[in-house]
């Protein structure tokens, strides 16, 4: 069974990140035992005034259907992708995604067919 670890590293190999999140971000959730991948949005950020270390209440959306709403206390390097952390004994991983990277540009040959071209209708 791959670890987390190595789970993590493919991920960041073909998905751009970004260094910090913050409100607004989309972030990928990854996840050992079983294996999976997800996206959420970050909605709002707020301080853990109860604790004294850095934790954060960060309110997420996931992206799925229906749509589930969670608020995860995180420290800001479980929050950022700088370390993994369990939730029910279960390895996790969070880190936003970086939208303003170009995307790779996929060659293709004369042979492969293309989609249709869609003509106005008038």
């Amino acid at each position: 069974m791959d670890t987390l670890e190595t789970f993590v590293e493919e991920l960041k190999q073909n998905l751009p990140t970004k260094e910090m999140t913050a409100p607004g971000d989309v972030v990928v959730v990854a996840g050992v035992d079983p294996k999976f991948v997800l996206f959420a949005r970050v909605g709002n950020i707020e301080r853990d005034t109860a604790k004294r270390d850095e934790w954060w209440h960060v309110h997420l959306s996931f992206l799925s259907v229906p749509l589930q709403q969670v608020v995860w206390t995180l420290r800001t390097e479980q929050m950022t992708g700088r370390e993994l952390f369990t939730m029910d004994g279960k390895p996790r991983f969070i880190k936003a995604v970086d939208f303003s990277s170009r995307p790779t540009t996929l060659s293709t040959s004369k042979t492969e067919r293309r989609p249709p071209v869609l003509k106005r209708i008038k």
